[in-house]
């Protein structure tokens, strides 16, 4: 690579695989951890953008990479998750740290606010390696959880790309704020969907 700029400390680590593999390693990273492999994609994504505002790769090839590989992701793991269920996903879950515990929880909130989450899991640590996977397990309608990922896909990938390509030095700050920022808009936002089907319901019940 060219880069001659200060690399930020999030992402130097990846600075070697992006080198040696490029628009292979978002791909490949970003695929892994969208069905539940424990894998650096967010950051992945960051640092490529990053690069790619140095000059050394290509913004829109990084982001239309990361897009693809994000939504076969899911769409695998819904497959792992709609023809495996439960009894597969807990017997090989043990080697990616996916206990039963963490997925209740994750399917119960999945289930709680429905396919809405679909959009909004994507910036969720945990939702996001688990979204495919659980909406197969809950037998989510497959074009619903298409349509769903792909928005959510497309929102996460334009948010963190931009940030990489445009924040520069101050790439670390940025994505610690935007990452609390993004939490809080999710939880207001489930606030607000949890209040809309508990006023519905009591409508109903009148």
């Amino acid at each position: 690579m060219s880069t001659a700029q200060h690399v930020p400390a999030l992402i130097s680590a990846l600075e070697p695989t992006i080198h040696h593999y490029g628009y292979f390693a978002v791909g490949g990273l970003l695929f892994l951890e969208d069905f539940g492999i424990p894998a650096p994609g967010e950051t992945t994504l960051i640092a490529a953008a990053f690069f790619a505002g140095a000059g050394d790769l290509n913004i829109f090839l990084v982001l239309l990479t990361a897009f693809f590989a994000a939504v076969l992701g899911d769409n695998l793991g819904y497959l792992i998750g709609r023809t495996g269920g439960h009894p597969l996903v807990l017997r090989f879950g043990k080697y990616v740290f996916l206990t039963s515990g963490r997925l209740e929880k994750a399917e119960a909130f999945f289930t709680r606010n429905g396919g809405r989450v679909v959009v909004v899991a994507r910036f969720i640590e945990g939702l996001r390696q688990l979204n495919g996977i659980i909406a197969g397990i809950t037998e989510m309608h497959w074009k619903k959880f298409v349509a769903a990922n792909a928005l959510g896909a497309a929102l996460w990938v334009t948010t963190w790309g931009l940030v990489g390509y445009l924040g520069g030095d101050h790439i670390e700050t940025i994505y610690r704020y935007g990452t609390r920022v993004a939490l809080a808009a999710v939880l207001v936002l489930a606030g607000y969907i949890s209040y809309r089907l508990l006023k519905r319901r009591a409508h109903k019940a009148h």
